[in-house]
């Protein structure tokens, strides 16, 4: 339920105020008043309130003075100026002080409304966006650890950040590219424009042209109008091209001549389209190896190779690992025994950091609010003769050589598990499965476990 919102009216004159206090609640507010300036800025040292409505002539303190009074204090609180017909000169000289709207006397109740709702509107618009861009700004801290190779890699982004250069981001998958990429993005004078990411493996090879850079008017079938690419889209900020092996060698060559000129052209277009863009790319393969197996055209991979950053496994930064562990296991307000961390410490982590995440996301299911133990890791992590495996799983010899049969019987006899140990919330054994949570509902129907 939203709260109910505060607005403080301020007007000299007794039969205007009460009014105002009448119609504020009327319209589902709750309403503050105060006869002058002076006696607004009490009500604000003492009171939460999200909007200040005032008049613009008032003895001692004005409309204008009481608004750069508030300034002072906070520079976000909407205020709203009530001027006369005659002047609209001085209600812009009021938004130029930082007045987040004007109306003009006389005027009824909805046209108050109105402006008071916009006006409540924008500052929650003004707070999201402050709120996203924060968020984006602080996700460089994602790159926990304190290891040699971490500590050398931060030195590196904040090195590269500032530059224009293009870095070609190297490295396992799930070693934390994009994230690296964002990070690079947020140390750069660039980090009030956009971050846009492309990944070039998950978009099909006939629509990654015009994904990229855009297209005209009739350009193909279903052109219906004119659409604007993620070039255009990261003007004046940052393109992240993860995956760019997997680029058809075709657009290869035409974003080979984005990058050394600057320019792009719309597909079915001829126009050319000047930008300010810095480019990062990255890849899980050896570029040099994708350069030699035709994958990566070689002048490409020069262009973008200005500087390689190229990432650590995290078999290669152990020490890591229990730091990774415990700020995934902080946010979600669970814990470790030392035994599952020292299995955790063991292994040797082929899927990297992504695997670590996935790891601990079911473990933390599998624990139900208790602390993980090693009898919550898969059994390729903290193998244990308890294991829910198939070889351990009661089948029946009605059918002895039926794999489609024995595979039914391990598959009711997991999602009957998973389900008991989730106290059956079947998002949470989704999870623990490994499927979706549509596949689990159609294993329940086909399986009459309903």
């Amino acid at each position: 339920m939203n709260k109910q919102k505060t607005i403080l009216a301020v007007d000299d004159e007794p039969s205007m105020r009460r009014l105002l206090e009448i119609s504020l609640r009327q319209a589902g507010y709750k309403a503050l008043v105060a006869a002058n300036g002076q006696e607004a800025l009490d009500v604000l040292k003492h009171q939460t309130v999200d909007c200040v409505v005032s008049d613009l002539h008032m003895p001692s303190m004005n409309g204008l003075a009481l608004l750069q009074a508030i300034r002072q204090e906070n520079e976000a609180l909407p205020f709203i100026m009530v001027t006369a017909q005659g002047e609209v000169k001085t209600a812009v000289d009021a938004m130029k002080l930082g007045a987040s709207d004007y109306i003009l006397r006389p005027f009824d109740l909805e046209t108050l409304e109105i402006a008071i709702a916009k006006t409540l509107s924008v500052q929650r618009l003004n707070l999201e966006n402050t709120y996203l861009k924060n968020s984006i700004a602080n996700e460089h801290d994602g790159l926990i650890g304190e290891s040699g190779a971490m500590l050398a890699l931060k030195q590196l982004i904040r090195q590269v950040a500032p530059e224009k250069a293009t870095v070609l981001i190297t490295g396992e998958t799930g070693t934390g590219k994009e994230l690296v990429a964002k990070a690079i993005h947020q140390y750069s004078p660039r980090k009030n424009s956009l971050f846009v990411a492309v990944n070039c493996a998950a978009i099909p090879a006939e629509m990654l042209e015009s994904e990229l850079f855009g297209f005209e008017k009739g350009a193909f079938t279903g052109a219906v109008k004119e659409r604007i690419g993620k070039f255009e889209l990261a003007e004046g900020g940052t393109l992240f091209l993860d995956e760019i092996t997997e680029m058809p060698i075709n657009l290869q060559a035409k974003l080979l001549r984005a990058l050394q000129e600057g320019v792009i052209e719309k597909l079915g277009g001829n126009r050319q389209i000047a930008l300010d863009i810095r480019v990062v790319a990255a890849t899980n393969r050896d570029p040099m190896q994708a350069v030699k197996e035709g994958k990566l055209r070689e002048d490409l991979y020069y262009r973008l190779n200005v500087f390689q950053l190229p990432l650590p496994a995290l078999r290669e930064r152990i020490e890591d690992i229990s730091l990774i562990t415990h700020d995934f296991l902080n946010k979600k307000s669970a814990q470790i025994s030392d035994e599952a961390m020292q299995k955790l410490n063991n292994y040797a982590w082929p899927g990297n950091v992504r695997e670590l995440q996935n790891v601990l996301e079911r473990a933390t299911i599998l624990a139900g609010g208790k602390p993980i133990t090693a009898q919550h890791l898969p059994a390729d992590i903290a193998p244990t003769e308890h294991a829910l495996t198939p070889s351990n799983v009661t089948l029946t010899d009605a059918f002895p050589y039926s794999i489609p049969k024995k595979v039914e019987q391990i598959e009711r006899k997991l999602i009957q598990d998973a389900i008991a140990t989730c106290h059956g919330n079947k998002s949470k054994a989704a999870k623990l499965l490994e499927i979706s949570e549509r596949s689990l509902w159609y294993k329940l129907e086909q399986y009459q476990l309903k």
